[in-house]
């Protein structure tokens, strides 16, 4: 239920008052860095490439400007649903028991909207860390496939532990362990009770410290002594700072800032480990020695795993037959490849690997895979422990494999459109759905400037032609091949956009029979779903050119833009006021502000070859010579829709 305006009033009094008093963190600070201004103008405007730039270069998300509005509300109040949408799965704040919440969802400037605001809480949207938390907390328990590699024992209890974690977290362990890194088992002290100990190492992997201090009916100790334990050993191991969460009291919302910053602090350890061990420690051989490598169990960065990534390089001339022959002939003989063959999953052409990158990793970080939880729980040869590690081929570049795990590490990943497609591919096929998610959105903000997806037709033609960062054939592939309707919503949006560059392309005619061909027993009346899309966007293209001019277009129901409108052109006492009657055919003439020049010096060169006294006039003629050019289209391919 969303909050009154006095109960608001109420609780922004009490939420001041704990962070006047130090006790509550401002989840909205005042930010005047030029980076999260860029931030707040993309949000006003609705320019989701500059949003998903400005999130990806670091500009903080849940900041307020001078008038202490959040991105979340400035793109709430101006309407702009993607980028909202965008905001929200990138960790903006709306707890609609919070302040700036309850006010964003108040001010939501349609219904839409606010349903979209209301289906995210704290625990979905508003901590991006949380999966990453919840996996290295569950590895206290984790039985299978077991990834534990040092045992620690104190008194009667014993815990299986991971020596990259403790490294990782713990400045003692990094020490004892880089000077012994063969140990297996490590003995506690005895004076400290084990409720201690598992309150610090539930703490080293990101969990929360339990109120009760693991504490039951049948303990044999008080909580004076767990209090004096954890004193010790937040010493010992040099940890300071798991006091934080003991102390954060009963208030529900500053324990929970606690943990979260704890979160971040566990998640930069472990990033900075990973970066300087495991990407440190990648190794770059021929591809033909690869299999030959063999790396010891007891190394230094406790990896218990080796993956490997082929480097494509152009190919070298030959035929198909004899690059087929040589992968065939250079297959991994250390275990079976992961996902299906390159040929039938990448759009790129045939390529001959040269190099392989190897990465030094651990099973443990791995499991956020589906796919590896299976490999690895199961009776494969990749699951069984043997004095060199085993090496697992996985089916994409080294560069995408890198981002894989990066993401996998740290739940970062920067994705540059060049590789997102790559990504989405390789995510689709090790199973992380978030990754898979993230990089469909890296993919759907190309070309979304300002004023969304730009007309091309009022470019001067002696302007350098525009280099597109991606294939669309291929990303609409892609949506339709992994199930991704945001993708196939961009693609159909894209094209609309610049349809007069793709509509006589041979590979467009082949990509619309392959849409027809996506209909089980089509019947000939039937309707072809990206054709439709197209038209659908098509006219809202055109729709938006008219609403530029300052006119006001009347269509069809569903913002389809009547033939009608497209030849009424007001030159009566409607030109006045700009509106367009589309009941009374008029002859195309040109709307001319007073103070306008005479539109006839600039006349604009239309699709069909002809010149139009003006953008308006032009875009009707191109909107009818696109909508011939389709039902040609159709004509030629011999579809009905």
């Amino acid at each position: 239920m969303i909050l009154r305006k006095d109960e608001l009033e109420v609780q922004l009094k009490d939420e001041h008052q704990l962070i006047g008093d130090g006790l509550l963190r401002d989840d909205s600070p005042l930010d005047l860095s030029p980076e999260f201004q860029k931030l707040c103008h993309a949000c006003r405007i609705g320019d989701l490439k500059a949003c998903q730039e400005a999130i990806a270069s670091g500009a903080s998300i849940n900041a307020s400007d001078v008038f202490d509005y959040t991105p979340l509300i400035l793109a709430s109040l101006c309407g702009h649903y993607e980028v909202i949408q965008l905001l929200l799965e990138s960790g903006a704040l709306c707890e609609r028991d919070t302040f700036q919440g309850e006010r964003c969802i108040y001010n939501a400037l349609n219904n839409r909207i606010r349903n979209l605001l209301l289906q995210y809480d704290y625990s979905k949207s508003t901590d991006p860390l949380q999966p990453l938390a919840s996996h290295v907390t569950s590895l206290l328990t984790r039985e299978s496939p077991k990834t534990s590699d040092i045992r620690l024992t104190a008194s009667s209890e014993s815990w299986d532990l991971h020596k990259f974690i403790l490294s990782a977290r713990s400045p003692y362990f990094s020490k004892r362990l880089a000077a012994a890194p063969e140990t297996t088992t490590w003995k506690l002290s005895s004076t400290i009770s084990p409720e201690a100990f598992h309150v610090a190492f539930r703490y080293l992997y990101l969990g929360e410290v339990p109120s009760d201090l693991g504490l039951s009916g049948h303990s044999f100790v008080t909580e004076e002594e767990v209090f004096k334990g954890i004193d010790k050993v937040s010493k010992d191991l040099e940890i300071e700072s798991l006091w934080e969460g003991i102390l954060s009291g009963s208030d529900r919302r500053i324990a929970r800032q606690r943990h979260q910053d704890e979160v971040t602090r566990g998640r930069d350890h472990i990033e900075k480990w990973y970066q300087e061990n495991v990407l440190k420690h990648k190794l770059t051989v021929d591809t033909a020695k690869a299999p030959e490598v063999k790396w010891t169990r007891d190394n230094a960065i406790f990896a218990d795993v080796l993956l490997r990534a082929d480097e494509d390089v152009p190919d070298d001339g030959r035929s198909e037959e004899e690059n087929s022959e040589e992968r065939n002939t250079s297959a991994p003989s250390s275990g079976i490849p992961i996902g299906p063959a390159a040929a039938s999953r990448s759009p790129s052409v045939s390529k001959s690997p040269k190099k392989s990158v190897l990465f030094p990793v651990h099973r443990a970080m791995l499991l956020r895979s589906e796919y590896f939880q299976t490999m690895f729980g199961s009776q494969f040869q990749e699951a069984q422990l043997t004095e060199y590690l085993k090496m697992v081929t996985v089916d994409c570049s080294p560069a995408i494999l890198e981002i894989v795990l990066d993401f996998l590490y740290t739940e970062n990943a920067d994705i540059p459109i060049e590789l997102a497609i790559g990504v989405l591919f390789a995510a689709d096929m090790l199973l992380i759905e978030k990754l898979k998610n993230k990089a469909a959105i890296v993919i759907s903000t190309v070309g979304n400037g300002p004023t969304g997806l730009g007309d091309r037709t009022h470019k001067d033609s002696v302007d350098e032609p525009e280099v597109e960062p991606i294939n669309i054939y291929d990303v609409i592939r892609a949506g339709w091949d992994l199930k991704v309707q945001r993708l196939e919503e961009f693609s159909a949006r894209y094209l609309a956009y610049r349809l007069e560059d793709y509509i006589d392309e041979e590979e467009f005619e082949e990509l619309i029979k392959e849409s027809a061909s996506r209909i089980e027993k089509r019947q000939e009346t039937d309707t072809i779903e990206l054709l439709d899309d197209i038209r659908y966007y098509l006219s809202d293209r055109f729709r938006l050119r008219f609403e530029d001019t300052g006119l006001e277009v009347m269509g069809q129901e569903g913002g389809e833009i009547t033939d009608g409108a497209t030849q009424a052109v007001p030159n009566n006492a409607n030109e006045k006021h700009g509106t367009v009657n589309m009941n009374t055919p008029q002859t195309t003439t040109s709307v001319v502000p007073d103070n306008a020049a005479d539109p006839i010096a600039n006349p604009i060169k239309t699709l069909d070859g002809k010149m139009a006294d003006d953008e308006f006039v032009a875009d009707a003629i191109n909107y009818q010579v696109l909508l011939r050019k389709i039902d040609d289209l159709l004509e030629r391919l011999k579809l009905d829709a």
